[in-house]
């Protein structure tokens, strides 16, 4: 039997939300292991249980450039320690900069785009003069470029969420499209781009559910592929409700607007990165609640 610490409560604890003390029973009877215990969770206590992946807690921006014609543009995200440095207009002119070379110069990876020219040096000389003139680490993290036949068209959110998207129809039906996708946040645009991942362990949820619910196997089976088909059509673009009409879904709005979406993608600011905070009491707190 594994040994429950008072960190590996605390850290289920922050991934889901739920009570310290069902936190604790679900490691105990996953025998440790985290993951076991968040779908443990997920199975007693609901979605409240999966908050983990839109825990947003590494700080920066998010860039956005379009070209003129709309036929070029990039996503970027580049992070820093502090929601103030993601304020400085430095800071800000350099993600922008980067959103620009990597449209244009299109890079194949983020060393490439380090090395490319910028200024007086590189992207790299210049990203560590600037960590030198604020005192901040600054990493770049990722970038998506599009070129495309068709439209580009993109949402910024507060710097910290956005979203390009390649399609065809009135410009408007790009811009819905972009901010749908960063209110909603789908996982891929219909069920073939979902992660077989994301899918097996939704149905091992079901699964678990449906079990419990006592009744007939063909029954039960029926609930489980049913739980499974209304998590595809909640994550995917195509098959959500339009959020400016609910009464139609992404896929009847494009259809009824001799509009289509090719692709699209989306940036939320530190999505799936850990970030260490130092909260004294806190830890305390977590501890002794973790050992009762």
């Amino acid at each position: 039997m594994a040994q429950i610490t008072a960190t590996m409560v605390k850290e289920l604890r922050e991934k889901t939300d739920a009570p310290m003390m069902e936190c604790k029973k679900a490691l105990t009877e996953a025998d440790g292991d985290m993951a076991r215990a968040e779908e443990l969770l997920r199975v007693k206590l609901g979605n409240k249980a999966s908050k983990a992946a839109s825990r947003i807690t590494a700080e920066g921006l998010v860039g956005l450039y379009i070209s003129a014609d709309a036929k070029q543009g990039a996503l970027i995200e580049v992070n820093c320690e502090t929601d103030f440095v993601a304020k400085n207009d430095d800071f800000i002119g350099f993600v922008n900069q980067l959103a620009e070379l990597v449209a244009k110069s299109n890079p194949a990876d983020v060393a490439a785009l380090n090395a490319l020219p910028l200024g007086e040096g590189s992207v790299e000389s210049t990203r560590s003069a600037l960590v030198g003139k604020i005192g901040e680490n600054i990493s770049v993290r990722r970038f998506q470029r599009y070129a495309t036949e068709q439209k580009l068209a993109s949402y910024l959110h507060g710097g910290k969420i956005g979203v390009l998207v390649d399609f065809s129809g009135a410009d408007e039906i790009g811009k819905d499209l972009a901010m749908h996708i960063a209110a909603t946040k789908p996982k891929a645009l219909d069920a073939s781009g979902v992660a077989q991942a994301d899918i097996d362990a939704e149905r091992s949820v079901a699964e678990q559910k449906a079990a419990e619910s006592g009744k007939p196997a063909e029954i039960v089976t029926k609930m489980v592929e049913g739980s499974v088909q209304k998590f595809l059509k909640e994550v995917t673009l195509l098959s959500q409700p339009f959020v400016k009409n609910d009464k139609q879904t992404v896929a009847q709005m494009l259809k009824e607007k001799n509009a289509s979406i090719s692709r699209y993608a989306l940036y939320v600011v530190g999505e799936g990165i850990e970030k260490k905070v130092e909260d004294f009491a806190a830890e305390v707190a977590a501890a002794a609640a973790g050992n009762a």
